[in-house]
């Protein structure tokens, strides 16, 4: 197991709330709301869906949680995934899908069922939404359910090129990372490597830096993290140049039992992204990766745990989404026994705010402060003449 890891410091969030579920959920039971509705779905093995977003009331933001009553599903069905997204302009509204098994005596039968509705003004009602059903048997057993932009289990559009990076993981340990161009439908690179045990989670994501400066070009770095059951977790850097030859441990994460979903994102809001994992074992463990920028000598450079944060139940998926529509996004985490919601200090927020925007105004005086910057001077001419 290797030695105990030990955090940087607390974690920076609190929990706002907390909505206890009938029947335990499982990773694949969290959908996000669609087109940034500020909505959550949550499904559970029973048959049950909860709908979960903010509301004013009484003048203030509160958390309200909501079962939704989704035709033809089986009273003894298990449900077994749910995702949501938007239907292509022209057309407006949300789609929902949902996978269950219907006991059916000896053997099970999968189905998928997806809903939407089409009448002007119900697009994105819900309890609406829930009654309009097309059923689908199927002829296998569905896992994660996936919209059209995810083919696999994590695709990346790499922005301004017709080229996408799509990642996938298998139950043998088997990963495969793929460098395609969409237009000409051409592998341009692909890379496979080999795990000990199930592959849980694999996410593709943008290593750059969140600025362009003069000291500092842009340059576009993709890193690829994958979570095993049985290993810790990893992050391979620099995908495009190396492949997966460039991997670095997420240090502690197999000291947990077995991690079950992972996200990155930037939850410190410094615009570099941080690396969550979430455990079996009832832990969030937050990494940050300290590069060359950092001045570290390279011996010590990679990913240190930040925080990590203790929860009551095996932790099972994972959203960042801003839930009240103020700006700050808050992180949605599923365990066994319902959702909870974390949000980041207001006060630390203002502070952060505050601090950036004098950075901004000292910026910008320093640049009018500058010689040849005022208008209309020639490129010979000074302010004094």
């Amino acid at each position: 197991m290797g030695e105990a890891v030990v955090a940087a410091g607390p974690c920076p969030l609190r929990e706002d709330s907390f909505t206890r579920f009938s029947s335990q959920s499982n990773v694949y039971g969290l959908a996000g709301g669609a087109g940034g509705r500020g909505e959550l779905l949550a499904a559970t093995l029973k048959g049950k869906v909860l709908g979960f977003r903010y509301q004013d009331l009484r003048q203030k933001i509160r958390p309200v949680a909501k079962e939704l009553q989704f035709n033809y599903i089986p009273v003894d069905a298990e449900i077994v995934s749910i995702d949501t997204f938007n239907k292509s302009p022209p057309k407006r509204g949300l789609v929902v899908g949902i996978t269950f098994i219907k006991d059916s005596g000896d053997k099970g039968s999968p189905f998928l069922n997806i809903y939407c509705d089409y009448e002007p003004g119900s697009e994105y009602n819900l309890d609406s939404i829930a009654q309009s059903c097309l059923n689908l048997e199927l002829q296998f057993t569905p896992f994660q359910l996936c919209h059209a932009d995810v083919l696999w289990l994590d695709v990346h559009n790499l922005p301004g090129t017709s080229r996408r990076l799509s990642a996938l993981g298998c139950q043998s340990g088997y990963v495969r990372v793929a460098h395609v161009d969409q237009r000409s439908q051409e592998v341009l690179q692909t890379w496979t490597i080999l795990q000990d045990g199930p592959i849980s989670r694999v996410i593709v994501f943008s290593l750059s830096a969140p600025e362009e400066t003069v000291d500092r070009p842009q340059r576009e770095e993709y890193g690829v993290l994958v979570a095993s059951m049985l290993e810790p977790a990893v992050v391979y850097r620099d995908l495009l140049s190396r492949g997966l030859e460039d991997q670095l441990l997420l240090p502690g994460s197999d000291q947990f039992d077995s991690v079950l979903c992972g996200l990155v994102t930037d939850v410190d809001l410094d615009g570099w992204p941080e690396v969550l994992v979430a455990t079996y074992g009832q832990e969030l463990l937050c990494y940050k990766y300290f590069g060359p920028e950092s001045g570290l000598p390279e011996a010590e450079r990679g990913f240190r745990l930040l925080w990590r944060r203790g929860f009551s139940s095996p932790l099972l998926a994972m959203a960042h989404v801003d839930l009240t529509g103020d700006g700050l996004q808050e992180l949605a985490v599923v365990s066994l026994k319902g959702v909870h919601i974390l949000q980041h200090s207001l006060v630390q927020a203002s502070e952060l705010v505050l601090t950036r925007l004098r950075h901004q105004v000292q910026q910008r005086r320093h640049q009018s402060q500058r010689p040849g910057d005022k208008a209309g001077l020639g490129p010979t001419e000074t302010s004094a003449s």
